[in-house]
């Protein structure tokens, strides 16, 4: 049994805690304090189904921090998975709080391996190396779904280690033994390519959900079958009858970052996929926006903000670019989102009563369908075609 440390409890440290903590020792450390001491309680921190069943039916070997621990040395691991937002004004990750990290850990003069598992610029590791030479760093990319962070822990379809040392070797090892799949495909490379691994894999997923949504673009301007169209081309086996329902746009914490932060990393390199990507994101709320006007709806309702089901991150949530466009045309907005609990969100009416929100809307935008709003099918706008992710 090894003793871990991990660091930022989002979906991805909370995953990586309960996932471990199977095996081995595990304190947890937020800077939100509620977190860590309800996920020893057996409280989730974050939506996700799977997580909260480990937590009521397993036996885990969880413990809590109030402050950063300062005997460090105690830690086989410390497992970094703290928030990088991207930055627009230094067109980069803010990786403060990695390097925050890491200098407590250097500050404490001990020297547990740190596993980074937060989304970071691709030459990342190799910096902060060169600035913490005493610790060794490894980068070990995550492809985890919110809501489903666990599932996808338990059942990983690969692990990239971002080193060849012994250490590295170790950490896929507890990674393994903890998961259902033992015999899953393991990497190991230098850091920079596990970086670019992690960037360049929502990349495609952002460029697959922007070709589908083109698609659909083409077939509403003429008139067409989406469904059929996109039936007809999925059946091709090297295309793949996946992740192709139709959508408002690609939203949510990973991907509208991590597609900038790779288009910031090709600076000089010759390209045109990855700027297209996100500008075909953005154009996509722009024709579901125009698309939305033509209906002459009075007031639109939208139903929920949350990215998907299952999840409880509204964060640059392609609905809120909807809301915008929607507003910019003069047409008044209510929402219905349980999650947020203030009365109104950016000038729009938030309403806690389904029945009475669905009543006041005369066009409702949904992401994605609801048993919930079955009774007012007549009024709603939606591109989700498979009633799917």
């Amino acid at each position: 049994m090894l003793k871990i440390l991990v660091v930022g409890l989002g979906y991805v440290g909370t995953a990586n805690a309960v996932l471990l903590s199977q095996h081995n020792e595990v304190t947890c450390f937020d800077l939100d304090i509620s977190k860590s001491n309800n996920l020893i309680k057996g409280i989730s921190p974050i939506e996700d189904k799977d997580i909260s069943k480990y937590l009521s039916s397993k036996k885990l070997n969880l413990k809590s921090a109030d402050n950063f621990p300062t005997e460090i040395d105690n830690f086989d691991f410390v497992i970094i998975a703290t928030s990088t937002n991207y930055d627009i004004e230094t067109n980069k990750f803010n990786t403060t709080s990695i390097e925050q990290t890491l200098e407590s850990i250097q500050n404490s003069k001990s020297n547990p391996t740190v596993i980074i598992r937060s989304t970071v610029p691709v030459g990342y590791v190799n910096i902060v190396q060169k600035k913490f030479p005493d610790l060794e760093i490894i980068f070990v990319p995550e492809f985890l779904r919110e809501g489903k962070a666990l599932n996808d822990s338990l059942n990983p379809s690969r692990i990239v280690i971002g080193s060849h040392s012994e250490k590295g070797k170790e950490f896929a090892k507890l990674l393994i033994e903890a998961s259902l799949n033992t015999e899953v495909q393991t990497i190991y490379t230098n850091s920079t390519e596990a970086e670019s691994s992690k960037l360049f894999s929502n990349a495609y997923l952002a460029m697959r959900v922007t070709f589908f949504n083109e698609l659909d673009s083409f077939a509403m301007s003429k008139g067409l079958n989406t469904k059929e169209i996109i039936k007809s081309v999925s059946l091709d086996p090297r295309i793949g009858d996946f992740y192709n329902n139709p959508s408002f746009g690609y939203g949510g914490y990973c991907l509208p970052k991590d597609t900038k932060q790779l288009l910031a990393n090709f600076d000089k390199v010759p390209q045109k996929i990855m700027e297209a990507i996100i500008e075909s994101n953005s154009m996509r709320k722009d024709f579901i926006g125009l698309e939305i006007a033509k209906l002459k709806p009075t007031t639109v309702g939208v139903y929920k903000l949350i990215m998907k089901e299952g999840s409880d991150n509204i964060r640059e949530s392609s609905m809120q670019g909807i809301i915008k466009r929607v507003k910019a045309k003069g047409i008044r907005v209510i929402v219905y989102e349980p999650l947020i609990k203030d009365k109104q969100f950016f000038n729009s009416e938030v309403y806690q009563d389904l029945e009475l929100f669905k009543k006041d809307a005369d066009l409702i935008l949904c992401n994605r369908s609801h048993l919930e709003l079955n009774d007012v099918q007549d009024k709603i706008f939606t591109r989700d075609l498979f009633n799917q992710d």
